[in-house]
């Protein structure tokens, strides 16, 4: 079936016609408006409606009905149903977890990205795209510290780039001690015995980047952590020393800048010393704390990380940009050869001949979004120092916010941030009868946040230390004041109390009625 006529196309196409031109002007400002009205100026970080009632909502609107409906009243679904139950990441109390406010100029950036719809696998399909991307990740290699020789790859996130700094870590390691290649033999018979050693406050995606790449979860080797939560040298150079007399082999090492629950940045130096020693591949997660680079006050808690031979850098935490941006930085280029491929269709071989760039060769991705583009736009708009200020403030807040819960008696301080993220619990006065002391105290935690999200007071994240539950804010956006923070924390206190009297009350009345029971 046709289109009745080119003027209809040009109601759904951007082109060069002028009633196409004009219904883009109209399609942007009416998002603008469901933007500003729907979640710019909601006054609380979330409405507080459930799973099940928000399931309920949306789906009274059908997906794919039979006949189009009109776009501005689509939007009006979308802002009255879905954007105005969002949780509002620009809201001075939306505090749990690494989700960033956006920058202005990288929303600007976006409608080009999306618009102009690059992709990033070939050269005739993104030149200008190409050619920048390519320099940013030159601008970001020479900034941690790479040399010439380093290259790296725009991804999705972390885990995007962990899978991919394990990858190389892999292959390069059967292709020099096996002289095996991977990508056309598959798995050597070795690698049931590979290890990759991290920090027991490593992410997630170092295990499941473990699993997908055939080696299993049982080949993470997790290493013990010192009192701040960073991996300890002397730990790991014993763990070592057991992996070489079970006759394992070790081909990894991750070390973490920024913890998700903690911050902690593990001592890189001598996390590179120990893997130079034994030859193994230096893998950084700095998804959380690689923006540091930008600050002139805390860049030196990266000391180190140009000695790692693959860095893992996100743009949607500290360097606010819209999900997803990220980057994958490798100190020697040649190594993106264990992955490369060509298409005929594609990214032919005669293209390297002609010197004609094709980011595919360095990409587990094939269709790649330009992504540097709103990464570039948010840099040349505020320059290095403005980003240093917004970073520094959120640090500064983040141990304002810790002296704060450690001067509370009813609060419990876990950790004295390194970066942004402070971990804390509330602590009940009384324990009821039929509870012990630490179930009771993770319940009144866990409904602590839970009330705090219903009634549109904070969103704040929950995380566990042992058998202890604990509250984390994650202190990312820089219009949170000290004053928001004190709102929070009193709300917090109020509502352990609450919860406490209340439970107190019932627990009461179960006794009394048992008592009249027993009187019968």
């Amino acid at each position: 079936m046709k289109l009745k006529s080119a003027s209809v196309i040009d109601d759904f196409f951007v082109t060069d016609q002028q009633e196409s031109l004009a219904k883009f002007r109209e399609a942007i400002a009416s998002t603008q408006e469901v933007l500003i009205d729907c979640f710019a100026t909601q006054s609380q970080p979330y409405s507080g409606r459930s799973p099940q009632e928000l399931t309920a909502t949306i789906a009274e609107i059908s997906v794919c009905p039979d006949d189009g409906v009109a776009l501005s009243q689509v939007l009006a679904e979308v802002g009255e149903r879905i954007i105005n139950h969002s949780v509002v990441v620009t809201h001075p109390t939306c505090i749990a977890h690494l989700h960033c406010p956006p920058l202005l100029p990288a929303l600007a950036a976006e409608v080009l990205i999306s618009g102009t719809n690059q992709s990033l696998d070939s050269w005739d399909q993104s030149p200008a795209a190409t050619v920048l991307e390519q320099q940013v990740v030159n601008w970001l290699c020479a900034s941690f510290g790479y040399d010439a020789n380093a290259d790296g790859i725009f991804t999705s996130g972390g885990t995007q780039s962990n899978f991919m700094g394990l990858l190389l870590a892999r292959d390069a390691y059967a292709h020099r001690q096996l002289n095996w290649s991977v990508q056309q033999q598959g798995l050597p018979p070795e690698a049931k015995r590979f290890r990759i050693l991290c920090s027991q406050a490593a992410h997630f995606t170092i295990s499941q980047a473990a699993s997908l790449l055939g080696l299993g979860q049982q080949a993470v080797v997790t290493v013990e952590t010192d009192g701040d939560y960073r991996l300890c040298p002397a730990a790991l150079e014993q763990k070592l020393k057991q992996l070489q007399q079970q006759d394992l082999l070790p081909i990894a090492l991750v070390a973490t800048v920024g913890t998700t629950d903690f911050g902690s940045i593990d001592p890189l130096p001598e996390l590179a010393a120990c893997a130079e020693k034994y030859g193994l591949w230096l893998h950084v997660d700095a998804a959380f704390g690689g923006a540091l680079v930008m600050s002139d006050r805390h860049r030196n808690k990266l000391d180190g990380i140009a000695l790692a031979d693959s860095i893992t850098v996100d743009f949607h935490k500290l360097f606010y940009q819209p999900i997803s941006c990220g980057a994958f930085l490798v100190k020697q280029r040649q190594h993106f050869d264990l992955i490369k491929l060509h298409a005929d269709y594609l990214n032919p071989e005669t293209n390297e001949t002609a010197s004609i760039p094709d980011l595919v060769t360095k990409s587990v991705q094939t269709t790649k979004r330009f992504d540097a583009l709103k990464l570039f736009v948010s840099l040349r708009t505020l320059g290095r120092k403005q980003f240093a200020q917004i970073i520094d403030t959120t640090i500064e807040l983040a141990k304002e916010t810790a002296s704060l819960i450690n001067a509370e008696p009813a609060l419990e301080l876990a950790n004295y941030p390194t970066i942004n993220a402070v971990v804390f619990r509330y602590l009940p006065s009384q324990t009821p009868a039929h509870l012990d002391s630490t179930t009771w105290a993770n319940q009144v935690n866990s409904h602590i946040r839970m009330s705090l999200l219903q009634q549109g007071i904070a969103v704040v994240a929950q995380t566990k230390i042992g058998q202890l539950t604990y509250l984390k804010f994650t202190l990312l956006n820089p219009r949170t004041a000290i004053a928001d923070i004190q709102e929070v924390l009193k709300a917090i206190k109020t509502i352990g109390e609450n919860y406490s009297l209340q439970t107190a009350e019932a627990q009461r009345r179960v006794q009394d009625s048992l008592r009249l029971i027993s009187q019968i």
